[in-house]
């Protein structure tokens, strides 16, 4: 029922799309349509993601995934690059970790129940969030005073990208090598084909990029109207928007009592926005207009303070309701010092 949901939502794109440049909605009606088109297109590009590595090995797989699977967040924060709204790309970006870390995990454990993880990688994914949060601080302290967007530190952030993607790298090669013998060549049954994968993330990704330029036009009136900041909208509703696919995937997995898989995805989401996709949209930025990784003491916080909470919850591998609703209550109340901390 979900599927057909989504399969059929998938029009909201091209009306979205077609409205904008053909009606001329107010920004308010563009960024609420916007938004609802990005879930099924994020939905869309994660089942391509998916199928296209039923045919490429683990190896290839896992690029794939890092690289597409992360496609709208990675659009959306470009395109707010381009338009000069720095802090949006880097609330979206902060605001993805800690919405992983805390909203996706726990409403996993409050609806999967009690059971047991897989240790060893929830630790792993933990432990590389805590440690981009501590690199963050290299260029993040010294933007606390004076201007936050000058040139020094969009070069202080190079050598700190460059570190969280070489760290990345090789976590992902080990994890690689470790379930190597777990993959299976032949794709499974019902498998797109490689040639119909591909094409249907190349579309959908070109598709995300119209919406989400739609969507970043009309962030600034819609913060406006609806009496708030710039940063809560990216640190909270974007984040959540770009997301929203995957969130609603590990608790339908958590629901059917995979809680290990789904403890998996949110884990593994978030550390992949950490020491992947913040550097990639770091390096990336200077084809465009460079920008510093100089987040914001309540950024560093909600990241830093996210996993240190989920570290100690999952500490002895063992999850519960209880876990569920602390985690959630915590994501409460990050939400509400996002909107204490207003714009810059």
């Amino acid at each position: 029922m979900a599927r057909k949901i989504l399969w059929g939502s998938l029009a909201l794109a091209p009306i979205t799309v077609l409205v904008h440049y053909l009606v001329e909605p107010s920004e308010v009606a563009e960024f609420v349509l916007a938004a609802a088109a990005l879930v099924p297109l994020a939905w869309l590009i994660g089942e391509a993601t998916e199928h296209a590595g039923e045919h490429t090995g683990p190896g290839i797989g896992g690029f794939l995934n890092a690289t597409f699977g992360n496609a709208p967040e990675l659009i959306i924060a470009l395109l707010a690059v381009n338009a000069a709204k720095t802090e949006v790309v880097r609330g979206s970006l902060s605001g993805s970790v800690v919405g992983n870390l805390l909203l996706v995990l726990g409403f996993s454990l409050l609806f999967g129940g009690r059971g047991e993880i897989d240790r060893g990688s929830s630790l792993v994914s933990l432990g590389l969030v805590g440690v981009a949060t501590l690199l963050f601080l290299i260029p993040a302290v010294p933007s606390w005073s004076g201007d936050p967007e000058r040139h020094g530190l969009a070069l202080l952030s190079l050598p700190v990208s460059v570190a969280l993607l070489l760290l990345y790298v090789g976590v992902t090669w080990y994890a690689l090598r470790r379930h190597r013998e777990l993959h299976v060549a032949d794709p499974e049954g019902g498998a797109w084909s490689l040639r119909a994968s591909l094409l249907v993330l190349a579309v959908a990704t070109v598709v995300t990029a119209l919406v989400a330029e739609i969507l970043v036009g009309s962030l600034e009136v819609f913060a406006e109207e609806a009496h708030l900041t710039e940063f809560f909208v990216a640190a909270v509703i974007v984040a959540i928007v770009g997301n929203a696919a995957e969130h609603g995937g590990a608790v339908v997995v958590a629901a059917r009592g995979k809680l290990k898989l789904a403890t998996e995805i949110a884990l593994a989401s978030s550390a992949q926005v950490a020491v992947f996709l913040i550097p990639a949209v770091a390096l990336l930025a200077w084809l465009i207009d460079p920008v510093a990784l100089s987040f914001r003491p309540v950024e560093l916080i909600a990241m830093g303070g996210g996993a240190v909470i989920a570290t100690a919850l999952l500490a002895d591998g063992r999850t519960s309701r209880s876990h569920g609703v602390a985690l959630i209550l915590a994501y409460v109340g990050t939400v509400a010092m996002f909107f204490l901390a207003g714009d810059r």
